[in-house]
C-alpha cells in the first residue's frame, strides 16, 4: 500500500458499524484511525437483536463465540392484564417470521440478544488485539478532500489536529456530520408523533425467562415492557410517549409509568444506569459515497427499530466496505469502491421499506396472524447483490445460489480425515475458490499457483468420489446441492462471504479476468 497520507482510513464513529469496519481494516493491515467525539463509551442496550447473517459475521471477524457467550436467544414475550397472564408467543409468532432450524449451511439460525453496549465492548476488545483502539472525545470539526484523499481537523482534548486520510468514512449516526457537510440528502420522514423511553434498570417481581408487555388493545401507545438482558442483572424498559410531552428520565417517574400502565404495585424498579428518548426516524440517503468520503450505518439509513434490522443492515455495510477498500489501496481498479454504494443502496432501501410495514402493523395491534406476509429476509442470509457489478454467473443454467449471493456454510473432510467447516476456511482477508467436478484438481492448482496467497482455492468432491490427490470432502453433499454443482463448476468466493463468480470448471483464466476487477 501507498503511504500517501497519515492514515489510510478515518472512520468518524465508534458504534458497532464503524467497530466491524476498524477490525476488518485492522486484519487486512490498513492504517486506520477510528474517532468518536462521545468522551465515554456508549452504556446502553438500545439495539439488542443481532440476526443470523451478522453472527456469520463476527464468526469471520473472529467474535462469536464472545457475542454468544454474552447473549442468548429471544425470550417468549408474555403478555398481562394486570397480575394475569393473557398469553405467552415467541418472536417468531410475535413478527410472523420464519424460525430456521440449523443445518449445515446455516450453523447461526437464531436471532441472538446482545446488548448493545456489549456488542461494542467485544468488538473494541478485538479492535485491541489487532492493534487499533477507538480514540474519545476526538471530534470532526471540518473536512475537504481533493483527487488524493481527505483533509480532516479534529478537536480533542489535546487541542486541534489535522489528519490525511486516503479515505473517511462517516459511521456517525443519523444525525451525521459527515452526511450534512457532504450535502447528501436524507430523503423520508421523522415520526415525532411516535416517541418511547428507553431505559436500562433492574427490576423485583418479574422472572427472567420472559420479555413482560402490558399492552391496551383500545389504546396502543398506552404500553409498557421489561426485557431481560441476558448474561446481566438488568431490564430494558419501553415506554411510548405523547409528541408533546417532556417526560421525566428519573428513576420515580419511570416507576409511576409502569405502575400506571401495568397497573401492579408488586414490580420495583431501581438502579436505572441509561435512559433515553426514541424517536422513529425512516429515511436514506441520497448517495453513500462522494469521491473518497463514504457513509455507513445509521448516517446511510435509519430505520424503524422493528424487525432489529438496524444495527445488523450498518455492520453489513461495513463489512462490504471493508475488503474493497483494502484491495482499492493495495492498486485494485478504483472503479470497485463504486460498486459499495451501488450493491448496498438497494439492500437499505429494501430494508426500509419492510420495518417500515412491520412498524405500521406492530403500532396497529394487529397480529402477525391476521396481517400480510412480508417478503422480506429478516434473518439477512438471502439477501444478495445479484446482477451487480462485481456478480458474475457465467453457467449456462444457472442453479442453487447464484453470484452474488451469500456463500453457504458446509461440512468438508480433508484427505487425512480431518473436519471443518467452509466457514472456517473462508476466514480472513483472501478470496477462496471452490473448484466441483472434471478438471476441478487442475483449476484449483492453476489459482494457487497464480493468485496464492490472495485467492485459497480447494478441489471439492462428493463423498462417493475417488479422493486422489490433495481435496475437500462435500460430507453432507451441501457443496454440490447448495452451489448448485450439476456439473462441473468452479465458484469464487469474495472476501465478504458472497459469490463473486460462478462460471464452468477448467476456466481458471476467467478467475484470473475476475480479480482484474477487484483485486490488486
Amino acid at each position: 500500500m501507498k503511504d500517501r497520507s497519515d492514515v489510510h482510513v478515518l472512520i468518524v464513529g465508534a458504534g458497532p458499524t464503524g467497530l466491524t469496519l476498524a477490525c476488518d481494516l485492522a486484519r487486512r493491515g490498513v492504517r486506520c484511525r477510528i474517532i468518536d467525539a462521545a468522551a465515554e463509551h456508549f452504556s446502553g442496550s438500545r439495539a439488542k437483536g443481532l440476526m443470523p447473517r451478522t453472527l456469520e459475521v463476527f464468526d469471520d471477524l473472529g467474535v462469536v463465540r464472545a457475542v454468544l457467550a454474552s447473549g442468548g436467544p429471544f425470550p417468549p414475550f408474555r403478555g398481562y392484564r394486570g397480575e394475569t397472564v393473557l398469553w405467552d408467543r415467541t418472536v417468531y409468532e410475535m413478527a410472523g417470521f420464519p424460525r430456521l432450524e440449523p443445518t449445515p449451511d446455516v450453523p447461526y439460525p437464531e436471532f441472538w440478544m446482545v446488548p448493545q453496549w456489549r456488542t461494542g465492548e467485544i468488538l473494541r476488545a478485538r479492535l485491541a488485539e489487532l492493534g487499533g483502539r477507538v480514540e474519545l472525545g476526538a471530534g470532526l470539526t471540518h473536512f475537504t478532500q481533493d483527487d488524493e484523499g481527505v483533509t480532516a481537523t479534529l478537536t480533542h482534548p489535546g487541542g486541534t489536529e489535522q489528519v490525511r486520510a486516503d479515505y473517511m468514512i462517516g459511521a456517525d449516526g443519523g444525525r451525521s456530520f459527515v452526511r450534512k457537510s457532504l450535502g447528501v440528502g436524507f430523503l423520508g420522514e421523522t415520526q415525532e408523533s411516535d416517541r418511547s423511553i428507553i431505559a436500562d434498570v433492574r427490576a423485583d417481581g418479574p422472572d427472567r425467562e420472559h420479555w413482560h408487555m402490558w399492552t391496551n388493545p383500545a389504546a396502543p401507545s398506552h404500553r409498557v415492557s421489561l426485557c431481560p438482558l441476558p448474561e446481566t442483572d438488568v431490564f430494558q424498559f419501553v415506554a411510548p410517549v405523547a409528541a408533546d410531552e417532556v417526560p421525566d428520565l428519573s428513576l420515580g417517574a419511570l416507576q409511576k409509568i409502569f405502575d400506571e400502565r401495568s397497573g401492579r404495585t408488586d414490580v420495583r424498579l431501581r438502579d436505572l444506569s441509561w435512559a433515553t428518548i426514541y424517536r422513529v426516524n425512516v429515511r436514506m440517503a441520497d448517495h453513500f459515497r462522494v469521491g473518497r468520503v463514504f457513509l455507513a450505518g445509521d448516517a446511510a439509513h435509519v430505520h424503524s427499530p422493528a424487525g432489529g434490522q438496524g444495527l445488523n443492515t450498518g455492520i453489513q455495510d461495513a463489512y462490504n466496505l471493508g475488503w474493497k477498500l483494502a484491495a482499492a489501496l493495495a492498486g485494485a481498479p478504483a472503479r470497485l469502491l463504486d460498486s459499495y454504494e451501488e450493491e448496498r443502496l438497494p439492500i437499505a432501501a429494501s430494508v426500509l421499506g419492510f420495518t417500515t410495514q412491520l412498524h405500521r402493523r406492530g403500532f396497529k395491534g394487529q397480529p402477525a396472524a391476521a396481517a400480510p406476509a412480508l417478503d422480506h429476509d429478516v434473518h439477512q442470509l438471502k439477501l444478495s447483490y445479484r446482477g451487480g457489478p462485481i456478480s458474475r454467473d457465467e453457467r449456462a443454467t444457472p442453479g442453487g445460489v447464484q453470484a452474488g449471493d451469500r456463500a453457504p456454510d458446509a461440512r468438508v473432510q480433508d484427505t487425512s480425515g480431518a473436519l471443518a467447516r467452509l466457514f472456517d476456511l473462508f476466514r480472513g482477508p483472501h478470496f477462496t475458490l471452490l473448484a466441483l467436478g472434471e478438471g476441478g484438481a487442475a483449476t484449483a492448482a492453476h489459482v494457487n499457483e497464480r493468485h496464492g496467497p490472495l485467492v485459497r482455492a480447494y478441489r471439492v468432491v462428493r463423498p462417493e468420489d475417488p479422493a486422489g490427490g490433495d481435496c475437500l470432502i462435500d460430507v453432507d453433499g451441501t457443496i454440490h446441492g447448495g452451489y448448485g454443482g450439476h456439473g462441473a463448476s468452479t465458484i469464487l468466493v469474495r472476501p465478504d462471504g458472497y459469490l463473486g463468480l460462478v462460471t464452468e470448471a477448467g476456466t481458471a483464466d476467467r478467475v484470473s479476468d475476475y480479480l482484474r476487477l477487484v483485486a490488486p
